[in-house]
């Protein structure tokens, strides 16, 4: 079954702008690369060291070759210090993803070339 891996990522103090920008560009892009299909960072507002990545996959064992990965191993490597550990990530079954009918998703932005011309 498809699933989602949450990794809640825990900046240490001072250090939430470096890593949240470390995990949305470099740890979460990579994950395409071992075969997921979606890709999330969020980072909580009311607790601003509080950084979930989120990534949706086919197969288990592809979140495994990511997260094992030689990428993945460097960013923790590098990064040391930078969060708390232990990390502890999480599989998620998939039971439904749903979007708001009528809304195009975040990455397929309608065309607004026409109506910024007639401005």
């Amino acid at each position: 079954m498809a699933g989602v891996v949450l990794v809640p990522w825990y900046a240490t103090v001072g250090r939430g702008d470096l890593l949240a920008d470390a995990v949305a560009e470099i740890a979460a892009p990579v994950v395409f690369k071992y075969g997921a299909t979606k890709s999330s960072v969020l980072r909580n507002r009311d607790d601003m060291y509080r950084i979930s990545q989120y990534a949706w996959f086919d197969d288990k064992d592809d979140w495994y070759r990511y997260w094992e990965g030689p990428e993945m191993i460097e960013f923790r490597a590098r990064y040391m210090g930078k969060y708390q550990v232990p990390v502890v990530y999480s599989w998620n079954d998939d039971y439904g993803t749903h979007e708001a009918p009528g809304f195009p998703a975040a990455d397929e932005a309608p065309d607004v070339s026409d109506v910024e011309a007639a401005a």
